[in-house]
């Protein structure tokens, strides 16, 4: 059975994304943006990570279970999936021998209640299985089986508990512009959900800043650095904030795997940042680092869909350039009224990163108005 709610006929994808550009273009319209560019996903096998409910069938001869979505307007009436074409392919491919093997094996389907898949460009997978019951001896020695025969990763989950049979992430690999560079993408953490808009974001940023080696780039909700590596070649130095601290951990490992050397990672959250910076607070995830001597020309934000608050936004106001990606066109606008007081839009772009959805990526380069001579 397909999932209702959701159209996923390829046919009808350039319609889709016509739509939500117009609807984007419109929003923004007032604040006089160039023509954007449009970058397009493909219409099939472009989401490298998703998650379905595992839904027990107990009306069958032999009990068995199978994936499953709900619709919002009817959360307790699970819609089976057995095709998920949106899905990358490798994650397509193992679907059914997955399922076939968790229905094959009463230990690993024994309450398991959901399943995510993450999945990467070099075809890695990493399975994590969500238990209503705790996890013991026998279901790691099934998992580690499971692992071999499908040449997978497994992490077990329960209430308080978390094994991971070999380990717990995935080695991307994004060729961008020529170049390559390296990704571990860690389970439970943040990352892009469609691999080829990312490469598209990434290229769209570094290629649309100037290069000023002379200067520094300050950028808010690094990440696992998946923004900041690239643009790093385009700065002296870079300083790298994230709340999250699994991210800031991986962020440095990620630093090191691509041979990186100017980049700070710190875990403060925006409105931390934005107190160090203003020299309202010290913090010792700081310490040995001279925030003064920094020269800050630009500085990126990639919020969530709440947006900047309003004293990050007076921090950010103060830059010359601003590179700001969001997730929400509605919370953008907000955000560039406010900016439009001091800077211009000097690039546009939209990035269909979520494909078949009301959800639209968006990226802006704003550039500080220049005062007239008095």
């Amino acid at each position: 059975m397909s999932i209702p709610s959701i159209n996923f006929d390829p046919n009808q994808y350039s319609q889709q994304l016509d739509e939500k550009v117009r609807w984007v273009c419109e929003l923004l319209a007032p604040l006089k943006p160039p023509q954007p560019n449009i970058f397009e996903s493909p219409a099939i096998h472009f989401r490298m990570r998703a998650e379905f409910r595992i839904w027990h069938d107990k009306q069958t001869v032999v009990p068995h279970c199978f994936y499953a979505m709900f619709e919002q307007h009817n959360p307790k009436q699970p819609i089976r999936v057995d095709h998920y074409p949106i899905g990358s392919t490798r994650m397509t491919v193992l679907m059914q021998p997955l399922l076939d093997a968790i229905n094959e094996s009463t230990v690993l389907s024994h309450k398991l209640f959901q399943l995510e898949f993450l999945t990467t460009c070099s075809d890695e997978c990493l399975i994590t299985l969500i238990y209503h019951r705790q996890l013991d001896d026998e279901w790691y020695r099934a998992a580690l089986i499971l692992e071999q025969t499908l040449n997978i990763h497994i992490i077990g989950r329960a209430r308080k508990q978390r094994v991971v049979v070999s380990r717990d992430y995935v080695h991307e690999c994004l060729h961008i512009d020529g170049k390559v560079f390296h990704y571990l993408q860690q389970e439970n953490s943040f990352t892009q959900p469609n691999a080829a808009i990312n490469r598209h974001m990434i290229s769209w940023v570094c290629n649309a800043i100037d290069q000023q080696k002379d200067r520094d780039l300050l950028e808010l909700y690094c990440g696992n650095g998946n923004f900041t590596i690239p643009l790093s070649a385009s700065f002296r130095h870079v300083i790298a904030t994230e709340i999250a601290k699994s991210s800031i951990k991986i962020a440095i490992k990620n630093c090191e795997l691509n041979q990186v050397k100017n980049i700070k990672f710190i875990r403060l959250s925006a409105e931390e940042t934005t107190s160090a910076l203003n020299e309202e607070r010290t913090f010792r995830r700081l310490e040995g680092i001279d925030l003064p001597k920094y020269d800050f020309s630009t500085v990126f934000v990639d919020p969530p869909r709440a947006g900047l608050d309003e004293a990050t936004l007076h921090l950010i106001a103060q830059f010359e350039k601003i590179v700001y990606i969001s997730c929400n066109p509605l919370t953008l606008n907000d955000n560039l009224c406010a900016l439009s007081q001091s800077h211009q839009i000097i690039d546009f772009a939209i990035f269909d990163q979520f494909p078949y959805t009301d959800h639209c990526e968006s990226g802006v380069i704003l550039k500080k108005i220049q005062c007239p001579e008095q």
